[in-house]
């Protein structure tokens, strides 16, 4: 486990070889109606979080991910005593960014918004074969500024490797993202899989339910973006993480 600029930790050949190459390919067509997509100033990508959607390697791999065994693994890990399955994967499933997908930097909600539970962990594991580094895509960890109660400086860049996992805590002011766009060439997605685990919630703990993102430096003076960021973090509509 790293610590820096919060806790972290990347975990290579995270499957079985054959068995992340079945889950890379079980992820639908990027044109595929069943995609929802999120194509604004802050992030451009797709995602599915439905169960009736994923096929047999996929729905068996979830399912084994949200199990009391493999939480109680994670528990032993981490050494957080108390973590909970997300079984309605909200904002978790299938992602995936096409050439020129991004997402502002960002934490995440902090209070579940069906469970009420506090999210503590994500568990995200790269699913794209052939991926070259000069593409971007990797996952960015930022740290604080305790001033503004902003994002700092990148202080790390997780490479975009196959069937790499990456975990992390999101509650010690966790700022992450891929806010630069993706330049990989047309008809190659950047691929992943996201799961995340709850806690019992703290006393002072923030009760935001939605993501906060940043602005990227170009968007700092851009009213339309500050807006966005606002309404945002306060929609309460359908099928948004």
């Amino acid at each position: 486990m790293e610590y820096f600029p919060y806790d972290h930790l990347v975990i290579d050949d995270f499957f079985p070889l054959e068995k992340a190459q079945k889950l890379s390919q079980e992820f639908p067509d990027y044109d595929n109606p069943s995609w929802y997509c999120y194509n604004n100033p802050l992030e451009k990508k797709k995602s599915i979080n439905s169960w009736y959607e994923f096929p047999p390697e996929t729905y068996k791999t979830l399912t084994m991910l949200n199990s009391n065994e493999f939480i109680g693994v994670l528990s032993e890990k981490t050494g957080i005593e108390y973590l909970y399955p997300d079984i309605g994967l909200h904002g978790g499933g299938w992602h995936i960014h096409s050439r020129g997908g991004k997402l502002n930097i960002h934490l995440d909600y902090s209070i579940h918004p069906k469970t009420g539970l506090q999210r503590k962990l994500n568990l995200i594991v790269y699913l794209t074969e052939g991926w070259k580094p000069e593409w971007g895509g990797g996952l960015e960890l930022w740290s604080h500024n305790k001033n503004t109660d902003r994002p700092l400086k990148k202080e790390k860049t997780i490479d975009n490797v196959f069937n790499r996992a990456v975990l992390f805590d999101t509650t010690q002011n966790s700022w992450h993202g891929l806010p630069q766009p993706i330049d990989c060439p047309e008809g190659i997605y950047r691929k992943s899989l996201a799961v995340y685990y709850m806690t019992d919630p703290l006393e002072d703990v923030n009760p935001r339910k939605r993501a906060l993102y940043a602005p990227t430096e170009d968007q700092e003076n851009n009213q339309e973006v500050l807006d966005l960021i606002q309404q945002r973090v306060l929609w309460k509509g359908k099928r948004k993480s």
